[in-house]
């Protein structure tokens, strides 16, 4: 993809149309939170998203994406699994699994994407060490969605919260504009330098999403052509918020 000509600056109005599709999305994604418990499969979790989403009259853009097509509406990953997981009757949640589940939303022809992880019953303290630093690795990067930063210097906030903890960012998966379509420009790498990349306008609205491994930052695919794992299995955690830059502070458009 040529990223500098996917970007679309939004208007007011549309913003305000995916700030609509955000609230969808975080609801569909605290429904789901909300059954993480030992004995559910991930096609529960899938089956109640979109039970949410069919009530609202939205669908996820996940569902039928690319090649071999996406078969649900979200994106469900157990401890090792960083992202693209396929939820399945099969897959049944134990007491200790780290759950990261990613969901989109489309409202009137606008995207919401949004991700969480979250621990099944009692975790470990590396596990929950992790969550908190993707979740505050987020939210670093968030606070540089302004106009006046540039694409690098969100990147870079990423990655040095994650490298200050010990972690790891991937290299391979990115943030990414959302809007018209899930995947638009610019493209916002979870590591960079400051001061370099796009720069950030008023308008823009981006997917930022820290993909946040312990051991390494290599991944592989599995032979399911989709599921994302670290390559030496170690745990992964990934959250992640749409955010609109504005003539202020950012909007983060996928919270209630």
């Amino acid at each position: 993809m040529d990223w500098a000509r996917q970007i679309h600056i939004k208007s007011p109005a549309e913003i305000a149309i995916m700030r609509a599709a955000g609230r969808i999305n975080a609801e569909v994604l605290a429904t789901v939170k909300a059954l993480l418990q030992p004995g559910v499969s991930t096609a529960d979790l899938n089956a109640a998203a979109e039970d949410v989403l069919r009530k609202h009259k939205c669908t996820s853009p996940f569902k039928g994406y690319g090649k071999p097509p996406f078969p649900t509406s979200i994106t469900a990953c157990i401890n090792k699994e960083m992202v693209h997981g396929i939820p399945k009757k099969d897959r049944k949640l134990k007491e200790g699994d780290i759950v990261s589940i990613d969901c989109g939303t489309i409202l009137d022809g606008y995207v919401a994407d949004s991700a969480f992880t979250a621990g099944v019953g009692k975790i470990s303290e590396e596990a929950q060490r992790l969550l908190e630093v993707t979740e505050g690795a987020l939210h670093a990067g968030i606070q540089k969605m302004r106009v006046g930063f540039r694409t690098g210097d969100v990147g870079a906030a990423i990655q040095e919260y994650v490298e200050r903890h010990g972690f790891h960012v991937t290299r391979e998966y990115t943030g990414h504009g959302v809007g018209r379509q899930m995947h638009e420009g610019p493209q916002v790498p979870n590591y960079g330098k400051p001061g370099t990349g796009m720069p950030l306008r008023q308008g823009m609205t981006i997917a930022l999403e820290p993909m946040v491994l312990v051991g390494t930052h290599k991944t592989r695919v599995l032979a399911d052509q989709w599921t994302v794992v670290s390559a030496d299995g170690s745990l992964t955690a990934h959250h992640e918020h749409s955010v609109a830059v504005t003539a202020g502070d950012p909007l983060i458009l996928t919270v209630p």
